[in-house]
């Protein structure tokens, strides 16, 4: 092959080897990187070319798979495991290169290494293992109670009126617990199902707020708790889904009367901010006086089915999904979530939403 004609494959390869989105790296007959696409330097940023490929990919099982290659030519699929600097998974494809290959860079490649990153697969599936798990749990608890009470009624208390309506009453709360999980649930799937459409009809949250207060009023009489609004008296405009929106703002008011009873009040307010890169949000602030959340425990309130307190959140009527269904709804809104707690001082949780608008 004529120089010329050498130079323009070699640069086709390396092209090609670059827009390759998964790491692919070359070695030759010495174990030393003659190459590396871009994704691979993103990946292991310490890789050099020239230098041993193990310097920086320290994995038993990825030396002995590249040996057997080496000395049996074919080619090898498995999967390793990285601990550090932190802990990811890979599947790895070694390939043996034909002779005669031209090499991108440096000596001649004798093996290729395509690596696809399963960090992402596997955390997500540990999610969902936890998250089967969690969802049956707390479905099976109720259920047990309400098969108890059932066998029971059919049973020693089948003429005990004062006992079958005692009964009757907490199985009407087991089921209602259920019915709320379930419902929870089915709104967090259509979260996420509809992730990929951003909501653009007008919604006005002032209104939102104050039906959802009237609502919850009983609720803060039988807690002691004063339920106030601040500023719903004029228009605060997003673009959003009346039923999404109306759900984080139940969801946080009836958490604040709930977990922060103590407090005796709950201020609830909306207003308008500047954001630092310009435009301005809406922000709707659910304040209480309550306990307040250990520092500890703020990063991971939003987790689905986390508690702080596992048997207060259940005889509060707690899911263990309410924020996490707040979160999801406001990332569908491309808002956010701030949450401020000290132990003893209260909760404040803020939704930021852009704020849309209405001028002709």
């Amino acid at each position: 092959m004529e120089r010329g004609s050498l130079a323009k494959t070699n640069a086709i390869l390396t092209e090609a080897l670059e827009a390759v989105p998964d790491p692919v790296i070359l070695i030759d007959p010495r174990r030393l990187v003659s190459f590396t696409n871009a994704a691979a330097r993103h990946v292991w940023p310490t890789l050099q070319m020239g230098r041993p490929l193990f310097f920086t990919l320290r994995m038993p099982d990825l030396v002995d798979a590249v040996e057997r290659v080496m000395g049996q030519g074919e080619a090898v699929d498995l999967e390793i495991n990285e601990k550090t600097p932190i802990e990811r998974a890979f599947r790895v494809k070694i390939l043996p290169l034909p002779t005669g290959y031209t090499a991108p860079e440096r000596d001649q490649p004798v093996m290729m290494l395509m690596l696809h990153d399963l960090t992402t697969e596997r955390r997500l599936e540990h999610m969902r293992v936890d998250f089967v798990a969690n969802a049956s749990h707390e479905l099976r608890t109720p259920l047990a109670s309400l098969l108890g009470f059932i066998e029971t009624l059919q049973g020693p208390a089948k003429e005990d009126v004062t006992a079958r309506e005692r009964f009757l009453e907490i199985m009407r709360s087991q089921a209602r617990r259920m019915t709320r999980l379930i419902d929870d649930l089915l709104s967090l799937s259509r979260v996420e199902l509809n992730a990929h459409r951003l909501p653009v009809n007008p919604v006005d949250l002032a209104p939102l707020v104050e039906h959802m207060a009237e609502s919850l009023m009983t609720l803060a009489k039988e807690r002691s708790v004063a339920l106030n609004l601040f500023n719903t008296d004029r228009p605060f405009w997003v673009a959003g889904d009346v039923d999404e929106l109306s759900r984080v703002i139940e969801n946080l008011i009836e958490n604040a009367i709930k977990y922060g009873q103590s407090g005796g009040r709950v201020d609830v307010s909306l207003s308008v901010i500047d954001q630092p890169s310009g435009g301005q949000d809406v922000c709707l602030e659910v304040r209480d006086y309550g306990a307040g959340i250990p520092a500890e425990h703020l990063p991971r309130l939003t987790e689905r089915f986390y508690r702080v307190d596992v048997s207060q959140s259940r005889e509060k009527g707690g899911t263990g999904l309410g924020l996490a269904l707040v979160k999801h709804i406001v990332s569908h809104h491309r808002g956010r979530l701030q949450i401020d707690s000290q132990a003893g001082q209260g909760a404040v949780f803020r939704v930021l939403l852009p704020l849309k608008s209405m001028t002709v």
